[in-house]
């Protein structure tokens, strides 16, 4: 639906907007617009399409301004934190669309320590819940790079993941009830914050990776968890990605599943890092041909007791083990971090990777999982074919629960622009396809990976989308063009 504004129709809308959320915060001056229709690649920038940005304080005034596009057949785009990678939360080229910016939806509404839950508004940027839940002795366990600016509705609508999954989940796993505005402007309310509530259908589960074009979260219940009272950090060579998995599971084994992180890191990443960020520092004297950082935490007193010799029991259980994995000959050599600095500069190294690659030069990035026993093979046989097309593969990944974010760069002779892009990015997806394999693991589709999402979803559940989209959606109101391939005619 492409809708015509005139200009007597435009100056109604923003001044009944301006009623609705006061002049301040309806945005029309092009600047704005211009930053507020880009997303965070600068793949997407669409400010000629963005009609305003409206910025709500409440719930009610969401459900006014969806109310009053519903009548005048103007589309919305929430928006979230603007640290999306996919193009999901700004106008699509050619549909004119209202902006409506969550950001000032960002109260911490209520946390209940003996239940352990926390009741947050859409715009809540994830760094700041995380310290609210620590103030309460608590931990808020979603975790990336992008915490210090995304906000919670961005993560679930695009059920965000991270490097605690393999431990906590997904930011479905960790929700319990959301409250959001519908396409028609009425209001779900279902924050009770239950565990347990089978009576019918769960709309919550049904919003969260919609990306916004099922309705618009404003605000949600969360799981809070135990703060740890250890730690063991460390980053290990090991002989392989197979064995890797192996030593994944010895670790769960031991720690009783204590395992928080488990990211793999092999040697062309860390030296695009290291490249680009010269103050950081190599963690193994001989690098790590496939390396992996892992850390296992604990709550339990008992692990937090010092040893004779002064050492923490939780960390003296982790090298005994690794010790035992060393004479197994699955890990080669190991760094385990001696302090709190160590343990934030190994984390530092892992958290660059994206904005090193960046640094770097052009690049492509898959977001992938596959069944953790296939990622050996698939790792293996897609570097040989983006070597041998004149491509650099810099992966990293949370090896935990199978996700990798492969990306190819230009290899050292090779100009980018002459290399077989499309090609290369066919033998990937056939790749994921014979391995079963995910082409879109935690970073959502919207405009980006329509095309893929066409050529490799099965059909008959794109079908059952757009059937859904239409039940809750017909006039195809909510962040149009995103996530659900339009039919063709």
């Amino acid at each position: 639906m492409t809708v015509q504004t005139s200009m007597d129709q435009f100056t109604a809308i923003t001044d009944a907007l301006r009623v609705i959320v006061g002049p301040s915060h309806v945005l029309c001056d092009a600047a704005d617009l211009a930053s507020y229709a880009t997303d965070w690649t600068g793949q997407f920038k669409n400010e000629a399409d963005a009609i305003a940005v409206v910025r709500p304080e409440t719930t009610e005034q969401v459900a006014e301004i969806v109310k009053l596009c519903a009548a005048n057949a103007i589309t919305v785009v929430p928006q979230g934190g603007r640290t999306g990678l996919c193009g999901g939360g700004v106008p699509v080229a050619g549909q004119p669309s209202l902006i409506l910016s969550l950001t000032r939806m960002n109260a911490v509404r209520a946390i209940d320590p003996a239940g352990r839950t926390v009741v947050a508004e859409a715009g809540v940027v994830l760094e700041p819940l995380q310290e609210a839940a620590l103030s309460n002795g608590l931990i808020f366990p979603l975790m990336f790079g992008a915490k210090g600016s995304c906000t919670i509705g961005g993560n679930l609508a695009t059920n965000a993941g991270g490097s605690n999954v393999v431990r906590y989940g997904n930011t479905r796993e960790l929700c319990l009830g959301i409250e959001a505005v519908m396409p028609d402007g009425t209001v779900v309310n279902a924050l009770t914050g239950l565990r347990k509530d089978n009576t019918g259908y769960d709309l919550k589960d049904l919003l969260i990776g919609a990306e916004g074009t099922l309705g618009i979260i404003t605000a949600a219940v969360f799981k809070l968890f135990p703060k740890p009272t250890s730690r063991a950090t460390a980053f290990l060579s090991v002989a392989s990605l197979d064995g890797a998995i192996d030593v994944l599971n010895r670790l769960q084994d031991y720690t009783g599943s204590a395992v928080e992180a488990f990211e793999f890191m092999p040697r062309a990443a860390v030296d695009t890092i290291c490249t680009a960020f010269p103050d950081i520092r190599r963690p193994l004297e001989t690098p790590a041909e496939i390396g992996i950082l892992m850390e296992v935490a604990s709550s339990r007193p008992h692990d937090a007791e010092e040893m004779d010799d002064g050492s923490i029991r939780l960390e003296t259980q982790v090298m005994e083990l690794l010790g035992a994995l060393m004479e197994d000959g699955l890990v080669l050599d190991a760094m385990i971090a001696q302090s709190e600095q160590q343990r934030a500069d190994l984390w530092r190294m892992r958290e660059s990777t994206l904005e090193a690659i960046t640094e770097t030069g052009p690049a492509y990035h898959l977001d992938i999982s596959l069944p953790l026993a296939n990622i050996g093979p698939f790792v293996a046989e897609m570097d040989a074919a983006a070597l041998d097309a004149g491509f650099q593969p810099v992966t990293v990944g949370h090896l935990g629960d199978g996700n990798l974010h492969y990306a190819l760069m230009a290899g050292a002779v090779h100009e980018w622009d002459s290399l077989p892009l499309d090609a290369t990015k066919n033998v990937a997806f056939a790749l994921l396809t014979r391995l079963n394999g995910s082409f879109s693991a935690e970073h959502g589709i919207g405009q980006s990976k329509l095309p893929v999402m066409t050529q490799l979803k099965e059909p008959t559940q794109v079908a059952v989308m757009r059937a859904i989209k239409h039940a809750l959606d017909p006039q195809n109101m909510i962040n149009p063009g995103k996530l659900i391939p339009e039919l063709k005619n």
